[in-house]
């Protein structure tokens, strides 16, 4: 998979899913707790790539454990907490987690697909452009929003998904191909 066509530079926003890209799916459930949540081999070191590359860098989740009332949202805060601090460990760097609590029934526009969390965080980082951002998710849900707010955008996965612009196995595989590029030297030297 070649990312040579998409003219990624200092300008561009990253927008990653949280489970199954960053942490193990459980599958049918909810990662409840800290003691749950299971970093996927190669993320901290991949998210580190993308904070040499991409000024703005978020996650976007839907979290409808807490509408289901199976969570507290001090228990996601903790969760969230143990991952930026791990991140931060291997000096990358996520600048906001986003999550929907609502439940799927609720159709809140929060939710993935709907583009609610892009929009806040349009609010909250004025310089982000939809057009100048990547959604990388592993869920058909997670394309459609990429797509519904005029991303590019990248399935995780071992099977292809044709509604993404970019398919990887993994998120460190998706780092290591941006990283190969030769722009990723002269973006992280001009940061």
């Amino acid at each position: 998979m070649n990312l040579s066509g998409l003219p990624i530079d200092a300008s561009w926003s990253l927008f990653l899913d949280r489970d199954g890209v960053i942490n193990r799916r459980i599958v049918d459930g909810y990662v409840l707790h800290k003691g749950e949540f299971e970093i996927l081999p190669g993320v901290l070191e991949a998210i580190h790539v993308f904070s040499n590359l991409f000024p703005r860098i978020f996650i976007v989740t839907n979290q409808q454990g807490i509408g289901k009332g199976l969570m507290s949202a001090d228990d996601l805060k903790n969760i969230h907490q143990y991952l930026l601090s791990e991140i931060k460990k291997m000096q990358g760097r996520v600048d906001k987690i986003y999550y929907a609590p609502n439940l799927k029934s609720e159709n809140s526009p929060m939710r993935k697909p709907g583009i609610g969390m892009a929009l806040q965080a349009k609010r909250e980082f004025p310089k982000i452009d939809f057009e100048k951002s990547i959604m990388v998710g592993d869920a058909v849900s997670d394309m459609e929003f990429g797509k519904n707010a005029g991303m590019t955008t990248v399935f995780i996965g071992e099977k292809k998904n044709s509604f993404a612009d970019f398919c990887f196995p993994s998120l460190s595989k998706f780092a290591d191909e941006i990283k190969s590029h030769n722009s990723y030297k002269l973006l992280t030297t001009n940061n």
